[in-house]
């Protein structure tokens, strides 16, 4: 099997000749390629020619192209700061109060350069490698998160308690448009699986009965769009997620990309037979300050657990750090392909 093989047999669940491994490395791949996060967003081609050099030195199975995490909320007008060295960021946004969101113009976000960007280097990277490498075209966050950047984290959850839910359900519906037009482009890319990220709806920032009414609606919604558009789906929620996993099945995503917080072991019992693990190996305290043996061991621990079934892929938690040691990252794949 070559990589997209391999992966496409995680997501059907069917015995893959060896672990699939694909990499959120978006961060290593650039500082490995000796370019600034400033130079890696804004060109296609260089955004391209790292992940293609970050596959053929670590021979991994598919790439997760990730640029920044506030792409999208940048194309619907929320501030951005853009550091040279670092992923984008916002401070604040750019909805002073909920009820002006029956005052925003419709989203378009085509029109915003870095969603441009982002989708170039997806072509690029699915005419590169065809069906050999798996293509994975992360679309930014999905439409909770995307709320919480517009209105700001505080200001977000304090709408939650006492705002009219109208009024909360309108930004929603909003946000939704903006991350299916994300998602509808990224469709025409090549890309074999899109995915978003959802980490304000998580446990550590709402209760799980708000996360069942604020988001898995929305969730769901554009799983469905991605399936109608021929294409699986993947969800990333940061933190531990153990006390939200039933309700993240009602999504209908194909694969979970979960953090290091959350227990493998119970996520195995509830997902192995219906949805993929993509994950999830400390990034921070075991592949970027850890020693290889270190992540030998972490490693050999996960994959022991996710034995009994084809439904995984090894990935880190989240994230990795830039500095991630080479040795480190080598040492993980090695046990992926010896296992």
């Amino acid at each position: 099997m070559n990589g997209y093989e391999r992966i496409r047999a995680a997501l059907e669940g069917r015995a893959p000749d060896k672990i699939p491994v694909m990499l959120h490395n978006f961060m290593m791949a650039a500082r490995e390629a000796g370019v600034t996060m400033q130079e890696f967003r804004n060109n296609p081609k260089v955004i391209a020619e790292a992940f293609i050099r970050s596959v053929e030195k670590y021979q991994y199975d598919g790439i997760l192209v990730d640029i920044d995490t506030v792409t999208l909320a940048g194309a619907v007008g929320v501030p951005v700061d853009f550091p040279v060295n670092e992923p984008a960021r916002t401070h604040h946004g750019n909805l002073d109060v909920i009820e002006a969101v029956d005052r925003l113009a419709k989203a378009k976000v085509e029109d915003y350069r870095h969603i441009q960007v982002w989708l170039e280097a997806v072509r690029l990277l699915s005419e590169y490698f065809g069906d050999d490498v798996f293509i994975r075209g992360n679309c930014d966050q999905a439409p909770f998160t995307l709320a919480s950047m517009m209105r700001g984290a505080q200001n977000w959850m304090l709408d939650l308690m006492v705002a009219d839910e109208e009024n909360i359900f309108r930004l929603l519906d909003y946000c939704e448009d903006a991350t299916s037009q994300f998602i509808s482009l990224m469709a025409q890319t090549g890309c074999h699986m899109v995915s978003n990220g959802d980490s304000a709806a998580g446990p550590s920032m709402i209760s799980p009965e708000m996360y069942e009414k604020f988001a898995v609606p929305y969730e769901k919604r554009i799983v469905e769009l991605a399936h109608s558009l021929g294409l699986p789906y993947a969800l990333h929620i940061c933190g531990d997620t153990e006390i939200i996993l039933d309700s993240m099945l009602l999504t209908g995503a194909d694969a979970f990309e979960l953090d290091y917080k959350t227990d493998a072991a119970i996520v195995y019992e509830l997902y192995h037979d219906k949805a993929t693990l993509i994950g999830n190996i400390d990034p921070s305290g075991v592949l970027a300050l850890g020693t290889p043996e270190e992540v030998r061991k972490k490693t050999e621990e996960l994959l022991r657990v996710y034995c009994g079934t084809g439904r995984f892929i090894l990935n880190a938690g989240c994230a990795l750090p830039p500095g991630t040691p080479e040795a480190n990252l080598r040492a993980m794949i090695n046990v992926a392909r010896q296992f």
